[in-house]
């Protein structure tokens, strides 16, 4: 069907496998039968005495490591499938389809060039070649896991990938850094971007939203370095944060009502401390009737209501025109009627348009920030403001933070490799030339245990009626709120 030198020497009739036969094992001498007793003092039972059993050894799990003679024998098997099969007729099938296409022929040409393999070895040969020609290549089985955060690739023999906090060197090598920037460009032109020599930096996204970054040589000494953070195929929700420890389910409760009553919210936090998780999580609460606009670098976010609009920024083309900026993106917004405004990551002068439009009637908004403590990330919007070139006094800069932001959650990803929230914090207000936060919940370590992990527990600060109750009145939560905090106090008390 798919050949375009015709069929000769690639049907189906033949077995389609070239193993090597086994070799003939040696004779194995005469067992005893297992009920003839031995006799006492005999040979036998003095030389079974004296046998001491082996030290039992763990056995090895990482599979060897692939030898160029392998990616001698891929190189030509997939030349002669190149050569043979129409791409073209192969993009109308269904990935299954495909694969199984691919496997027909390729197991005709093993049989054709005679190579001498193994069923393991040829197996492991026609998944690499599936993933190559239909996916990312070596990849794929990364890809697969739900348990890895994040695939780091520095250059084409070296992968890292993070499994429970720890980063850990995985087995996964590429033939070549020639393949690992095919891939990288595969990836990247999915979203229509480009990576080579004259725009050796790039982000992109994978189509389930998992964030890709790419540098490449000359930039990269080593080798393409590769980047990509894993989102999980089921997205985590609050009840699931609360059942890994991430906050308290009386704390879960108080961010569902923040984010219900359209507080205006900036989820602050270090890299990998799950921000972009969290937010994820607070917009499962927006009701279905409003209208939010997302603007991020790369579309992460996956908001569960039905009237979303996604907004993306663009780098410039290769003459360097082009460009929209995360700031012309959140300007436009406000010319869109949201009701809403998400903002992805806050990382430079657009921060002073978000908190314009937090001011101006879009309560609700939301938006991440990289800052290691809720008073840092104050510090940071204020020094973003500074470096977009606007001559405002400190006050004044001051003034309009406070008077737009509600409350700041702070995530960590503690030592251990866990992730908790460790602060919810209120913006009250200003105070002279300085704003004033209090804390509603804490996360205080308080040792570890045998294994390395981290002990703490989620505490109230005593607070009972925080500054935005009336904003929970008027949406009817306030009963809910008062027996979140009672209950998280009492929790506090009796521990």
């Amino acid at each position: 069907m798919f050949g375009k030198r015709g069929n000769e020497g690639f049907g189906k009739g033949g077995s389609g496998v070239g193993t090597i036969p086994p070799q003939a094992a040696p004779a194995a001498p005469a067992a005893r039968p297992s009920s003839a007793p031995l006799e006492p003092g005999s040979p036998e039972a003095s030389a079974r005495q004296q046998v001491t059993p082996p030290p039992m050894q763990t056995p090895q799990r990482k599979k060897p490591q692939r030898t160029d003679e392998y990616y001698d024998t891929k190189s030509q098997v997939f030349s002669a499938l190149i050569d043979t099969i129409d791409l073209s007729q192969l993009a109308k099938l269904d990935g299954e389809s495909a694969r199984e296409e691919i496997r027909d022929i390729v197991n005709d040409i093993i049989t054709i060039k005679n190579f001498a393999m193994s069923i393991s070895e040829q197996e492991e040969l026609l998944e690499d070649i599936c993933n190559d020609v239909l996916g990312y290549g070596p990849l794929e089985p990364l890809l697969a896991r739900d348990d890895i955060a994040d695939i780091m690739v520095n250059g084409s023999g070296q992968t890292f990938i993070e499994v429970a906090g720890k980063t850990i060197e995985s087995d996964v090598r590429f033939r070549d850094n020639a393949q690992l920037l095919s891939i990288c460009q595969r990836i990247v032109s999915q979203v229509g971007r480009r990576v080579d020599e004259s725009s050796p930096i790039c982000d992109a996204r994978l189509p389930d939203g998992s964030r890709v970054n790419v540098i490449a040589p000359p930039l990269a000494i080593d080798g393409p370095a590769l980047t990509i953070r894993k989102f999980k195929k089921d997205k985590l929700k609050l009840d699931q944060l609360v059942k890994f420890g991430a906050i308290t389910p009386e704390g879960a409760e108080v961010l569902q009502i923040i984010g219900r009553v359209r507080c205006n919210v900036v989820i602050s936090g270090g890299t990998g401390s799950g921000k972009t998780t969290l937010l994820n999580c607070l917009t499962g609460y927006i009701d279905l009737d409003e209208r939010v606009i997302t603007c991020e670098d790369t579309a992460e976010l996956q908001l569960q209501q039905p009237h979303v609009v996604r907004l993306e920024t663009r780098p410039p083309n290769i003459e360097g025109e082009g460009e929209i900026t995360m700031r012309d993106l959140v300007k436009n917004c406000l010319r869109m009627r949201p009701e809403r405004i998400i903002v992805g990551e806050v990382r430079g002068p657009e921060v002073f348009d978000l908190l314009q439009a937090m001011n101006t009637g879009h309560d609700g908004s939301m938006g991440t920030i990289h800052a290691n403590t809720p008073r840092e990330c104050l510090n940071r919007m204020e020094s973003m403001i500074a470096m977009g070139g606007f001559s405002l006094p400190a006050k004044t800069v001051r003034e309009i933070i406070s008077g737009s932001i509600d409350v700041i959650i702070q995530a960590a990803r503690l030592r251990d490799g866990s992730r908790r929230i460790t602060h919810i914090t209120e913006v009250l207000g200003m105070e002279g030339d300085v704003i004033i936060t209090q804390d509603l919940v804490r996360y205080e370590m308080e040792g570890e245990d045998a294994s390395g992990r981290i002990i703490g527990r989620h505490v109230s600060t005593g607070i009972g009626k925080p500054h935005f109750w009336d904003r929970a009145r008027y949406y009817n939560e306030e009963r809910r709120l008062a027996a979140a905090l009672d209950a998280m106090e009492q929790k506090s008390k009796g521990v």
